[in-house]
This record gives structure tokens, C-alpha cells and sequence, in this order.
């Protein structure tokens, strides 16, 4: 199967396809390259010009072949909004890679994480890669892989993605557990017995790691155990992360909510590439 990356002209693309391009090196696949064009033109506005859209693909094979020259790429120029044009391709994709900012089809204006990124992270069928401008090109190969574990079942995918991923880079895993709760910390941290809490969860952290260290035991696990909020600790561990993994919905999160409250939030602060991996997909 084939990586899938989104092109639409921004630098945040192109930052996008330079990581999918490494990644589907990594993982031996080849990179298909989509760049969406609205299916009646003369609504985008005064400005728009369709003629872009084939330089924007151009541009982008270029830096995806510069960033891995033994990567087999192909591009489309498909009609559609970008939103909807990936979520069709999520059906046959192995991942897709989106870039954390884009343009808006009919203004041209930058815009935050949002309408497309999270869109697809929402809703598609395979696991999907968040790209920040801020990725760094230093770590894209040598930073470690960092996995958010809540102690579920609901994030096992994440973790077997996780494993793979350092298996495949061969660098560490940093296993991260956060335990802390709000409702705890405001209401009842005074009757609390932390150290006891805090092997709970230590225990609850080996417990989910044991069968994967098995399967993959030439990955070095660095278990961290941390008494804080989940999106603050997350985003810290990122700053030496070439990939920060996490699940679709953590614990207590709702059977109809598609995407958990932390990884939206990763989605938009976190300064490494996100791998968010849905736990409802066969």
C-alpha cells in the first residue's frame, strides 16, 4: 500500500511532503502526492488559478524526490475540496501525511490547523500524520519516538504503531503515562497517597507495554511515569521527538467522538509530526 500526502501550494505542505517522503522511505512504500482542485473554479474568486495547481505538484515531487531519492512518487490532480478529496483516498492508503497549516481554496490566506488537518484526522480510514511547520529537519531521523498510553485497551493500536515505528527507525521509545486528574488535583489532593497512586500506574504502564516489549524486543523502552497535564508533558516530550503516536479517543472518551480531546489539542501545539492512530478501524 501507499503513503498519501496533501499538496496544496503552502510551505506547511511542502514541510509535509519533505517527512512523507522520508517516512515511505522508512516503511518501503511508494508516496502518492494529491493536490485537490475545487470542482467549479469560478467560485473560488478573483485570483484563482487552476494553472497553479500543476506547479504546486511539480514543486512537491521535486522536494519529495531531494528528501529521498530512492522513493517511488506519483502525483494526481483531482477535482474536489482537499478534505474530501483525502478522506477518499484514506481508503486505500496505508497513512496519510497532512501539513499543520494550509491555504484556504478560495482565498489563498494561511490558515491554522483546522478545516483540512483535522478533518482527516477525524475521519480517516487509516492512520493519519499531522506535520508542523516546526518538524525540524534535524530530528526527522535521529529524535526519539514518544507514544501516549492512558492505560486502555482503546490504545493498543497506538502502541503497535508506536513499537513499529521506533522498530523501523531504530531509535528509543519513550513510553508516556500521565496520571494525573483535574478533579483529583482540586478536590482531593490532600487525602491522596501519591506514591501509592503513582505505583498504581506504573504497574497500569507495564502491564499495557509487556506483550509489545516481547514482539519487539530490539526496541529500547524508556518508561516515564508523570504526575501533570497529558497535552503539556506531551508537547514537552515532543521537543526531542522525531513522532509523538496517540490514539483517537483516550480513556472515558465517547463511543461518537471520532478524535479525544488531548490528541486535538497535540494536533495544534504539538512542535513534531503527529501519528494519530483511530482504535475503531478493523
Amino acid at each position: 500500500m501507499r503513503e498519501v500526502a496533501g499538496v496544496d501550494g503552502s510551505d506547511s505542505a511542502l514541510e509535509a511532503v519533505r517527512w512523507a517522503a522520508v517516512d515511505a522511505e522508512v516503511h518501503g512504500r511508494p508516496l502518492r502526492l494529491v493536490c485537490a482542485v475545487p470542482r467549479v473554479p469560478h467560485l473560488a474568486g478573483e485570483g484563482f488559478d487552476e494553472a497553479e495547481r500543476p506547479r504546486w505538484l511539480t514543486e512537491a515531487v521535486s522536494t519529495a524526490r531531494a528528501a529521498a531519492g530512492g522513493v517511488e512518487v506519483e502525483q494526481e490532480l483531482r477535482h474536489g475540496t482537499p478534505g474530501e478529496v483525502l478522506l477518499d483516498e484514506s481508503h486505500e492508503a496505508q497513512r496519510l501525511v497532512v501539513g499543520g497549516r494550509g491555504l484556504n481554496e478560495f482565498t489563498g490566506v494561511r490558515m491554522a490547523l483546522g478545516s483540512t488537518a483535522e478533518l482527516v484526522a477525524m475521519r480517516s480510514r487509516c492512520p493519519v500524520v499531522v506535520v508542523p511547520e516546526t518538524a525540524g529537519h534535524e530530528r526527522v531521523r535521529t529524535g526519539t519516538v514518544v507514544v501516549g498510553v492512558d492505560g486502555s485497551r482503546v490504545g493498543e493500536p497506538a502502541l503497535a504503531a508506536a513499537f513499529e515505528e521506533a522498530s523501523l527507525r531504530g531509535v528509543p521509545l519513550v513510553a508516556v503515562h500521565v496520571w494525573s486528574d483535574v478533579a483529583v488535583d482540586w478536590f482531593g489532593s490532600r487525602s491522596v497517597d501519591w506514591d501509592t497512586v503513582k505505583g498504581d500506574e506504573e504497574r497500569v504502564l507495564a502491564e499495557r507495554l509487556a506483550g509489545w516489549e516481547e514482539q519487539y524486543p530490539d526496541v529500547e523502552v524508556d518508561r516515564v511515569v508523570a504526575r501533570d497535564r497529558p497535552v503539556r508533558f506531551l508537547v514537552e516530550c515532543g521537543e526531542r521527538a522525531q513522532l509523538l503516536v496517540v490514539g483517537s479517543r483516550g480513556r472515558g472518551g465517547m463511543t461518537g467522538m471520532l478524535i479525544g480531546s488531548t490528541s486535538r489539542a497535540l494536533l495544534h501545539h504539538a512542535p513534531c509530526p503527529v501519528l494519530v492512530v483511530r482504535a475503531d478501524l478493523p
